[in-house]
């Protein structure tokens, strides 16, 4: 049997992955429709009858060396969304068996039956592309997705900047819970076999990298882990390739299936990765996210985290317009857009709100502080906290503060936290004793120097 790798992507929705891949269903062949741009260093190719996702990067040099894999709907470089209900099937649809767990999953190039996304705009210009798409979703027989999709794609030396749009316009208006999402998701070519990253808990240090040796045909799922510099790379046995950083996404999946070594666009053997995050998915929202791929050898590509990473200042969210990645356990919001913080609605009992990965040099921390007020009298605020070794198992209880207006509780950790670690990951939690009608104000969160 075939590998057929996308419908083996991990389901980061809930951390589960599939335990066999599956055969993409037949499908008529079509005729790549590409479009390029080229700026001497890079010759980047998008495919309009792909939903315009990237099927062709190289060095303007050797174009013959194309690292990007191809081999079925479900690879390329592109986009895929998850939410729920689960499993997630119109009325009057047909759905894959073998792929209804994934839910809501609109991807970027077609679905699993080979029909293609429909492209609503393309533009090419000087280093630049742009394409706009319907997409289809993955389990279902040639349902379009209730969004669009958008991507910017730039050439800056030997990288691909991008900037990436879904917008929703779904009649389900349910918020569901947070899943995890592909931001994006790379598939590359059988000798870029060596999937390399930094995991360890000293980040920007120059400290040894780490190679993932996850093989999804020996282990049947894909490898995730913790990249506390926000870049992985597949690359070949000289040390190049194809990395990707992603400066707002600490967790990472990945690996590689089939036969390392020798195989093109249209061969199985393909590599994997994936920066991901968990994001709540309104039925309205319009969901922004950017990253960049660089072309080269390994030093050049951890290079280039290193000299475009923010690393003077601590992580903080202020929630403007944005969840900034934050989600909830036993409690909903107000929904989209997001407007000067969080309002979260209450359920009864105890109620969590989760911060995105992250990652934190435990030395330069010696508060959490959280700004909120809350419609309803609460006992305690406890927060939760996690590190590179260890999960959100460490907590500090505060009282709750009846004030007429927002307070700042101030959480000190510091003497609490490893030495040379970094912090990964914060929890809020509070205990409601009403049924509804209770809302905590979220107005800011920031780890304190």
């Amino acid at each position: 049997m075939r590998w057929s790798i996308a419908q083996s992507r991990l389901l980061i929705a809930g951390l589960v992955c599939l335990v066999l891949p599956y055969a993409q269903a037949q499908a008529p062949k079509r005729s790549p429709k590409m479009i390029y741009v080229d700026n001497g260093s890079l010759r980047l190719g998008i495919d309009l009858n792909m939903g315009g996702s990237i099927t062709y990067l190289a060095p303007a040099d050797h174009p013959e060396r194309n690292v990007i894999n191809s081999a079925d709907l479900g690879r390329q470089i592109q986009l895929s969304f998850y939410s729920g209900p689960v499993p997630y099937q119109p009325a009057g649809s047909q759905m894959s068996e073998a792929w209804k767990g994934l839910g809501w999953n609109p991807i970027q190039t077609g679905d699993y039956y080979g029909n293609p996304s429909k492209i609503i705009e393309s533009r090419v210009s000087k280093n630049r592309l742009y394409v706009k798409c319907i997409p289809m979703h993955w389990p279902l027989r040639n349902v379009p997705g209730e969004c669009q999709f958008e991507v910017w794609l730039e050439l800056q030396g030997n990288t691909v900047q991008a900037h990436c749009r879904l917008t929703n316009k779904r009649n389900d208006l349910t918020q569901y819970s947070a899943r995890g999402q592909e931001l994006p998701a790379v598939y590359v070519n059988a000798p870029y076999h060596h999937l390399v990253t930094y995991d360890g808990p000293r980040p920007w240090s120059n400290d040894k990298t780490t190679e993932i040796r996850n093989r999804l045909d020996k282990e049947n799922h894909w490898a995730t882990w913790l990249a506390t510099e926000n870049w992985a790379a597949q690359v070949d046995d000289s040390d190049w390739g194809l990395g990707i950083w992603n400066p707002d996404t600490s967790r990472f999946s990945g690996g590689f299936c089939g036969e390392p070594g020798v195989g093109g666009p249209s061969d199985s053997p393909t590599g994997y990765i994936a920066p991901n995050r968990t994001e709540i998915l309104d039925h309205d929202i319009v969901y922004d996210f950017r990253y960049v791929l660089i072309l080269g050898n390994l030093p050049q590509i951890r290079e280039y985290a290193y000299r475009h990473a923010d690393r003077t200042h601590l992580p903080s969210w202020t929630f403007q317009n944005t969840r900034d990645g934050w989600s909830y356990e036993n409690a909903t919001d107000a929904g989209w857009p997001v407007r000067r913080g969080l309002e979260v609605k209450l359920g009864e009992g105890i109620n969590r709100l989760v911060s995105p990965e992250f990652a934190a040099p435990t030395e330069d921390i010696r508060a959490v502080e959280v700004t909120a007020s809350c419609t309803a009298r609460l006992e305690n605020l406890t927060l939760d906290w996690a590190s590179s070794n260890t999960p959100l198992e460490h907590r500090m209880t505060i009282p709750w503060i009846d004030a007429a207006g927002p307070h700042t509780y101030r959480f000190p950790l510091r003497g609490t936290l490893p030495a040379k670690d970094v912090l990964t990951q914060l929890r809020l939690e509070v205990l409601s004793h009403q049924a509804d009608a209770a809302v905590l104000h979220i107005a800011g969160i920031r780890l304190v120097k």
